[in-house]
């Protein structure tokens, strides 16, 4: 669809505004909270993992409320569930193609986060002595994580690992050059008052929804 670009600063501002005041990140508005605990980090990592396989989100968001649900939402507990326990449930809530290879990933993934950080990945983190380069280096040494993986984890994070902003992912820089917002992260960082502001994670949240959701016209009213 054909989407009109926004062109002055004041115009830029005001819908920075508008994403900004209904939206408080992209997990968060699907049921996910982000805080910096293990449990949380690790959901939002796992949430990752599987937006990077799927291009429909509710696909992505519904298998990891449910193993939450189930509890599996921490590493340790995620590492002692069963490979076919987790594979059912991730059949029951639409990963029926990929549901085996899926729950392996995931379940290696939590045992070395286990073996590796004790379960909590801001040991991960402090491994890296916060240094943002680092930190996605080791991050895509962990399984089932690539480039992409990291970068829509750090999307989510970016408000709390405040040496890693701005970070914009694919669908988020897509969603903003459509809207004459930039082409960069650093371009939002600047509309949304600094790199360092929880503003510009909600904002990246926002125009990531917005592109995967294909809302423009919503935007546009």
């Amino acid at each position: 669809m054909a989407t009109t670009a926004t062109t002055s600063v004041e115009e830029r501002k005001r819908l920075v505004r508008r994403l900004v005041g209904r939206s408080r990140g992209f997990a968060e508005e699907y049921g996910l909270q982000v805080t910096n605990n293990p449990a949380s980090l690790f959901q939002v990592l796992c949430l990752s993992i599987l937006l990077r396989r799927s291009p429909d989100v509710r696909r992505a968001v519904e298998p990891v409320l449910a193993l939450r649900s189930q509890g599996w939402g921490s590493p340790a507990r995620m590492a002692r569930s069963q490979p076919e326990a987790r594979a059912g449930l991730l059949r029951d809530h639409g990963r029926r193609g990929d549901a085996d290879r899926l729950a392996d990933t995931l379940g290696d993934l939590a045992v070395a986060l286990v073996e590796r950080y004790q379960g909590d990945l801001r040991r991960l983190r402090a491994g890296a002595r916060y240094a943002p380069a680092r930190e996605r280096t080791m991050l895509r040494e962990l399984p089932g994580v690539d480039a992409e993986v990291v970068e829509l984890f750090l999307r989510e994070v970016q408000a709390l690992w405040s040496e890693t902003p701005p970070v914009a992912d694919r669908d988020a820089l897509i969603a903003a050059r459509k809207l004459g917002l930039g082409r960069t992260a650093a371009d939002l960082a600047v509309l949304a008052g600094g790199g360092e502001s929880e503003k510009l994670a909600w904002l990246v949240g926002a125009l990531a929804r917005i592109e995967v959701e294909n809302t423009y016209d919503e935007i546009a009213r």
